[in-house]
C-alpha cells in the first residue's frame, strides 16, 4: 500500500453516511463533536485483513499489530491525520496481557480486534468538507479504492428509529451493594493498600424491538457530542461509546515522535441554570480533593510514558483544566511526551494500557482490586484506536459506552459508570457521580434523565 489517494466529495453528516452501512461486520466510526480537539471524523468499511486475539491466543498484542500494520509509509502532508490502516477495540482485559494480574474475560469479547482499512472517508468539521482515502500498491488502485469510498456516501437514508424509547426499561446494579463497594475502596485505602481505584456501576437492559446499536450512537451524536465518540459493529456484537476522553496520542514532530495523553479526573454535574452551572463549575476547579485525585492520575501516566520515553522527555504542560459536555464538568489535564529511538505507538500501547484514569494508583494493585469487586468489563474501560500506516496513533478511553449482545431475543445492552475513589470519598457522593455520569446514555435510551 504504498500509494495513497485523496478525493474530495461534497459534505454529508458521518453519522448518516455510517447508516447505509451500520449493520456489516466491522462498521467503523469515529466521531467528533467538532470543537477545539476534535476536528475530524471518520467512517470506515470492509477491512482486507482482521486480527483478533482471544484470551487463549499466545500472540503478543503488540508485535500482532505492527504485524498486521507492516512498515511505514508516506501520507500526504496536506490529509486528514488517519489516512488508512488499523483501527478497532482494546477491551479493559487486554491489559492481563501487558500488567502481572490475573483477570477474568467477558464471555465472546476478545482482548483485541481491529481491521486494517486501506480505505476510508474523513470528515473535516472545521472546514465542512469530505476526504475520501484509497491506499494502493500503486497509483491507480489507490485512487480506485477512494472512489469506492466516494460512494459509500451516496448509500440511502439512514434506518429510521423507533419513534420512542430504544430501550423500554435500563435496571441499575444495587446503589447499596456500589456504595458498599466505594466504602470497602476506602478502607484500603485507609489500610495503605492503594492511593486510589475506580469502581464501575453496571445498568443493564434490553434494546426495543427494531431498534439496534446504530440508533443509540446516531441519538447520541445529536444531543450530546463527545470528541472521542465510536461506534464498531462486529458479527454479533457493538460497542458504542460517547467519550470525551483521549488515552494517548502519536504524531510526528519535530524531534520526534510526540507522545500525548489526556487523563479526566474530577466531575461535576451540569447545572439546572446558568448560575448553578457556573457554582458547579467553580466548586470543582477549587476542590482540593478532586485536584488531588487529577495529580495522582497524572502521576501514573508520567511513570507510564517513561517507559518509553526518554529520561527528561516527559511532562505535564497542563493542570485541572475545566472542560464542560453535555451533562458533566470534568479537571483535564495533559501529559506529553517523546518516544524514544526505536520505539511506536504498539509499545506505547503496551506500556500504559489500560488508561490509568480508570484503573488508579498504584496501578496493579488497583487493577486488583477491582477485578474483586466488578464483573469482567469487557469494552468498558477498554479502548478505541486507530493506527496509521505512517505511524501515528489516536485513541479513546471508553467510558459513557454501551457494550451489546445480540441473542435470541435481540440487543443486550450493558452500561457503566465509574468514580475514583480516594481516601476522603463519600460512597454517596460517589454513587451520585456515577449517575451524573450515565444520564447521557439513559437519556439516549430511554428518553429520559437518569
Amino acid at each position: 500500500m504504498q500509494a495513497v489517494s485523496i478525493l474530495e466529495g461534497p459534505w454529508r453528516d458521518p453519522v448518516e453516511v455510517l447508516g447505509g452501512f451500520a449493520d456489516e461486520p466491522f462498521a467503523l466510526a469515529l466521531l467528533s463533536d467538532g470543537g477545539e480537539r476534535g476536528r475530524w471524523s471518520y467512517v470506515a468499511r470492509r477491512p482486507d485483513a482482521v486480527l483478533a486475539l482471544t484470551r487463549d491466543d499466545p500472540r503478543d498484542p503488540a508485535a500482532a499489530l505492527r504485524d498486521l500494520l507492516g512498515p511505514p509509509l508516506a501520507v500526504d502532508p496536506d490529509g486528514p491525520p488517519f489516512q488508512g490502516g488499523l483501527a478497532g477495540l482494546a477491551a479493559y482485559e487486554l491489559g492481563a496481557r501487558f500488567e502481572p494480574v490475573a483477570l477474568a474475560r467477558c464471555a465472546g469479547w476478545p482482548d483485541l480486534v481491529v481491521g486494517r482499512y486501506a480505505a476510508l472517508l474523513a470528515f473535516d468539521h472545521r472546514r465542512r468538507r469530505m476526504l475520501a482515502v484509497g491506499r494502493g500498491a500503486a497509483g491507480p488502485e489507490a485512487k480506485d479504492r477512494a472512489r469506492e469510498a466516494l460512494g459509500w456516501a451516496a448509500f440511502g437514508p439512514s434506518p429510521a428509529p423507533p419513534s420512542g424509547p430504544l430501550a423500554e426499561r435500563i435496571e441499575a446494579a444495587s446503589a447499596a451493594a456500589y456504595e458498599a463497594a466505594v466504602a470497602e475502596v476506602v478502607g484500603r485505602i485507609a489500610a495503605g493498600e492503594i492511593f486510589q481505584a475506580n469502581i464501575a456501576r453496571v445498568w443493564s437492559g434490553r434494546l426495543g424491538e427494531g431498534a439496534s446499536p446504530y440508533h443509540l450512537f446516531a441519538r447520541l451524536a445529536g444531543p450530546s457530542p463527545a470528541p472521542f465518540a465510536a461506534y464498531l459493529r462486529l458479527d454479533d456484537r457493538a460497542v458504542v461509546s460517547n467519550s470525551p476522553e483521549r488515552f494517548v496520542a502519536v504524531e510526528a514532530a519535530a524531534g520526534g515522535l510526540r507522545v500525548e495523553t489526556r487523563p479526566i479526573k474530577g466531575t461535576r454535574p451540569r447545572g439546572r441554570d446558568a448560575g448553578e452551572d457556573a457554582a458547579l463549575a467553580a466548586e470543582l476547579t477549587a476542590s482540593v480533593k478532586d485536584r488531588a485525585e487529577n495529580l495522582m492520575i497524572v502521576d501514573l501516566m508520567r511513570n507510564d510514558l517513561a517507559r518509553v520515553c526518554p529520561p527528561g522527555a516527559v511532562a505535564a504542560p497542563e493542570l485541572f483544566r475545566l472542560e464542560s459536555f453535555a451533562n458533566v464538568h470534568h479537571l483535564v489535564s495533559t501529559v506529553t511526551g517523546v518516544l524514544a529511538e526505536g520505539r511506536d505507538a504498539a509499545d506505547l500501547l503496551a506500556a500504559s494500557f489500560p488508561p490509568g484514569s480508570i484503573t488508579g494508583a498504584p496501578k496493579v494493585q488497583a487493577m486488583t482490586i477491582i477485578a474483586g469487586l466488578e464483573p469482567p468489563r469487557g469494552p468498558y474501560c477498554g479502548s478505541m484506536f486507530w493506527a496509521g500506516f505512517d505511524g501515528a496513533f489516536d485513541s479513546s478511553v471508553l467510558i459513557r459506552t454501551a457494550a451489546l449482545v445480540r441473542d435470541g431475543a435481540g440487543w443486550r445492552v450493558e452500561l457503566r459508570a465509574g468514580a475514583g475513589i480516594v481516601a476522603d470519598s463519600d460512597p454517596v457522593a460517589e454513587r451520585m457521580e456515577t449517575e451524573a455520569k450515565i444520564a447521557a446514555l439513559l437519556g439516549a435510551l430511554t428518553d429520559r434523565r437518569a
